[in-house]
């Protein structure tokens, strides 16, 4: 029986195949095809020699649903709002997140005004009716929707979230009468407060509802058609896998699917090496995302601003808290009109790709940089399958940033600009690591930098040194790190409800009843989605003080009572504060979350380590010229992954080769390799 991940991203679709019944775990990398996505997965299946008729199940991220916001290739969508409020989407929290940019302008809503329609009803924020539901105004909305010409539609009223009858109820006549149109509600999605929010959220429910219906769909054809007839199923943005069926139901909560899985992988390993406090960082061909593991957990936060909080807009649905750049193997340096060297965002994706894929590229990328300057061999990319062209990237580099910053194109000029583009592109990098870690009152220098992804390796001693950490780990197989990570991830359901209540008898009361409610619900949803009779439950309440704005998740056991919330909430909030409040200030809960997940068959992180034994001739290596910023070129020896036995330790400069990335040894550093089959690396001061 074989279980099957697979993660397409923006230059490379990665596919792991774990054998359950040989205990082997196979792995196959293939460039993206936008044409058809599936089939690069389909490709990768066969690379790994996987059969999609023997698989239980197969697990997909993909990064289809922030694509579609950040580059605004959604459907047409219309919304319908309690009247007075069809332009909650265009009035936000109605803040100015950079008040000294006079020039700033928000991102237009993804639901124009000509597209939003208001109807009469009216619940109370106790969520008592205080004017019913006139279904004669949505009837009449019909022919107008579809003489519009929309392919999805958003209902999202007031106060819904504690009485959702009436929304619920529109939503349903919607879906009679235009079969062909997707229709979602907001409570379907959140039963939260936050008007703004839930309405932003709808509405981005509908705009690539459809898009994702259509491509889910033609993938559980293509599956079919390819005899699979297990499991389908997507990494969700919460940490957890969900049917392809809730994927199409629910597709905000796939805003993040591609990068979740790396880091569900850095948590198992953070736990299986012993390590307390880790950045998972993962580097891509398009992005650069980064992550904290601490004590083998990391962190979900309930809400996400696609685009960023100061120009983008929010979506309430757990997500893993990221943090994310563009800077990846495939990010394009370019010289702005002020002459300056600048890497990124843009990526050449695999479609025309870097220059020294000889596949039409012309601009010079971070892979061309890199190949320049000896860091990648041309006929080790891929395992030798895409050999790549140094010369290609020589010219690029000289042609597009040498010459118009001034240098010229002879092999010096080459130099300096190649390690420039790589220079720009760590300092890129290691800004976002600092977000996530010192601008949220981490000192980075406490933490073990994890490294993955195709890139990620080659830059990790680099990052670490310019950052002051002074380990970095490289678990096995780091290119496919995130599709290994879906094999690892467990079935999860996040379901939150609202309710402002004190810790008094009568508060207590009222939060047990609704814990009962949620138990009954995400039970019943764990069953129906993923067939779990009982499934694990971790409970957490977003608390705060009286009159504050923003509150902290506090987690708890079994056992509810006033003391052990107002001690969790103490512990919660003097570690994001560094202080309580103290007694003069009362403690509140806001609202109640539940977390259910249900184990499915996974491989072990020894099944991973394909160790081979040492031998008295020890591994061999070979020589290449490499460029080090601070010793200029040099001959650094070049070994391979595969032919490292468990305790063999190399000092840098030097190289290590596998299948699906590179890893870079810094001057006067020292790698080690575990257990586990990673490779640790100790940084020196060189």
């Amino acid at each position: 029986m074989q279980f099957i991940a697979a993660d397409t991203g923006g230059t490379f679709t990665d596919v792991t195949v774990y054998d359950a019944e040989a205990g082997e775990i196979r792995f196959g990398k293939t460039l993206t095809t936008y044409g058809h996505l599936v089939d690069g997965v389909v490709a990768g299946i066969a690379e790994a020699s996987g059969s999609a008729r023997t698989a239980a199940w197969l697990r997909h991220g993909t990064t289809h649903v922030i694509n579609a916001f950040l580059q605004r290739r959604g459907a047409r969508a219309a919304l319908v709002a309690t009247r007075g409020f069809r332009d909650v989407l265009e009035i936000g929290r109605g803040n100015r997140p950079a008040p000294f940019d006079t020039r700033r302008r928000r991102e237009p809503p993804l639901v124009p005004r000509a597209l939003r329609f208001e109807v009469t009803e009216r619940v109370g924020a106790d969520g008592i009716v205080i004017e019913a539901l006139a279904e004669e105004e949505i009837a009449a909305l019909v022919p107008i929707l579809e003489a519009a010409g929309v392919e999805a539609v958003a209902v999202t009223f007031l106060n819904a979230y504690a009485n959702p009858a009436h929304e619920q109820r529109a939503a349903e006549l919607l879906k009679a009468r235009l079969p062909n149109v997707y229709v979602t509600a907001a409570t379907s999605l959140s039963r939260e407060w936050f008007e703004y929010e839930r309405s932003s959220t709808a509405a981005a429910n509908a705009y690539v509802g459809p898009a994702i219906a259509r491509y889910v769909d033609g993938f559980s054809e293509r599956l079919a058609a390819e005899g699979f007839a297990g499991t389908f199923a997507m990494m969700g943005s919460n940490g957890g896998v969900m049917p392809f069926r809730a994927s199409v139901e629910r597709p905000v909560a796939l805003v993040e699917s591609g990068p979740i899985g790396g880091v569900i992988a850095a948590a198992e390993y953070a736990r299986g090496l012993g390590l307390e406090r880790v950045v998972a960082f993962d580097m891509g061909g398009t992005t650069a995302k980064c992550a904290l593991v601490e004590k083998g957990e990391f962190e979900v936060q309930s809400t996400y601003w696609v685009g960023g909080y100061e120009q983008g807009f929010p979506i309430r649905s757990p997500v893993l808290d990221i943090v994310e750049v563009g800077a990846g193997g495939g990010s394009i340096a370019w010289v702005d009109a002020q002459g300056r060297l600048r890497v990124g965002p843009k990526s050449a994706g695999s479609e025309p790709g870097p220059a020294c894929f000889g596949r039409g590229g012309l601009d010079p990328t971070v892979t061309d940089a890199n190949l320049a300057l000896g860091r990648i061999g041309h006929g080790s990319f891929l395992g030798g399958r895409l050999r790549l062209d140094r010369e290609a990237s020589v010219r690029a580099i000289a042609d597009r940033a040498g010459v118009p910053l001034g240098y010229g194109r002879d092999a010096a000029a080459t130099t300096r600009v190649a390690q420039g583009i790589l220079d720009l592109a760590t300092t890129l990098m290691a800004g976002a690591i600092k977000e996530i870690t010192v601008a949220r009152g981490h000192d980075v220098r406490d933490f073990a930098l994890l490294v993955f992804g195709g890139g990620g390796p080659i830059f990790g001693a680099e990052l670490a040194r310019q950052l002051g950490i002074r380990t970095v780990v490289v678990p096995p197989q780091p290119g496919n790190f995130s599709a290994v990570g879906m094999l690892l991830a467990q079935a999860r359901i996040d379901i939150a409800r609202t309710l402002v209540t004190d810790l008094s008898p009568a508060g207590m009361a009222a939060l047990a009843h609704v814990r009962r409610e949620l138990e009954d619900e995400v039970q019943e949803a764990a069953a129906r989605e993923f067939g779990a009779e009982q499934a694990t439950l971790q409970w957490q309440a977003d608390m705060r003080y009286r009159g504050q704005r923003h509150n902290v998740a506090v987690g708890f056991d079994g056992e509810l009572s006033e003391e052990t919330l107002l001690a969790a909430f103490e512990a919660a909030y003097a570690k994001r504060f560094g202080r309580v409040l103290g007694q003069d200030f009362s403690p509140e809960v806001v609202g109640l979350r539940v977390i259910a997940q249900g184990d499915a068959p996974r491989p072990s992180l020894r099944a991973l380590a394909v160790l081979p034994l040492e031998t008295s001739q020890g591994p061999r290596h070979e020589t290449r010229q490499l460029h080090v910023r601070s010793l200029g070129w040099v001959d650094a020896p070049v070994w391979r992954r595969a032919d490292l036995p468990a305790g063999f330790t190399i000092a840098g400069p030097a190289i290590v080769e596998e299948y699906s990335s590179t890893l870079l040894i810094g001057a006067g550093d020292t790698a080690t390799v575990g257990m586990l089959g990673e490779i640790t690396i100790a940084i020196g001061q060189g």
